[in-house]
């Protein structure tokens, strides 16, 4: 299921791939705007490692893992299918500020006056650069419906990379020590890891960048300190 919903979004992300590549396809080109072509290039970055690259990992994961440490399969089936459900709300809800956000940056591109939702895409680049994802720079709600999109997909990879450690732990069979487990095996294991680890850290940062928009703190502005 993870395989089939990430070849889903990949039309989409090579969609935007295409429409960033008419942009450059010649001089002075005004097929998009300068905020369209942030909010493509966003978006673009967004879908192909938190949407694509991402869940297809875990499907190999998902397949591979319990059958090379001689399971029938992960530790938490349930918890699995939560990781797997809000990975799709998560995936949907980012997609969802084309029709309910507004970037409230100016447009004028070609493909905006034929498609007028283009321009309520988030457009503070794809790992939310600063300052262009502050309110000063992003007005309107794209970028907090990016923001809210990428904790949700953060949760559901972290639930996953829970399930992933407890099974390799407790789920090998009788005789699969940890040093004979395949190679395959110790990269989920340790990605696993990497992942319960650092996707806390950038729930915070998201935090940040949300209360910064909202809320008038400082945590990401140099004059704030």
């Amino acid at each position: 299921m993870y395989g089939y919903a990430a070849f889903f979004f990949l039309l989409f992300g090579g969609l935007e791939a295409l429409i960033l590549r008419i942009q450059l396809a010649k001089p002075d080109n005004d097929f998009l705007s300068a905020a369209e072509d942030n909010a493509m290039f966003t978006m673009h970055g967004t879908t192909m490692v938190f949407l694509v690259i991402m869940p297809l990992s875990a499907a190999f994961f998902n397949y591979l893992l319990p059958l090379q440490i001689g399971a029938r399969d992960v530790a938490f089936p349930r918890l699995n299918a939560l990781s797997y459900w809000l990975w799709i709300f998560g995936g949907l809800f980012l997609y969802s500020t084309f029709i309910f956000g507004s970037a409230g940056a100016p447009q004028g591109g070609y493909l905006a006056e034929e498609i007028g939702w283009l321009g309520n895409a988030p457009n503070g680049g794809w790992f939310g650069y600063q300052p262009n994802a502050s309110f000063k720079y992003s007005p309107g709600t794209a970028m907090d419906y990016w923001a809210l999109g990428l904790q949700i997909l953060g949760v559901s990879s972290l639930v996953s990379a829970f399930n992933f450690i407890t099974t390799v732990l407790n789920m090998r069979a009788k005789g699969m020590r940890l040093m004979r487990m395949p190679v395959f095996t110790w990269m989920t294991f340790a990605v696993a890891f990497l992942l319960a680890f650092s996707l806390p850290i950038i729930a915070i940062a998201l935090f940040f960048v949300t209360f910064d928009r909202q809320f008038g703190t400082t945590f990401f502005l140099t004059e704030g300190g």
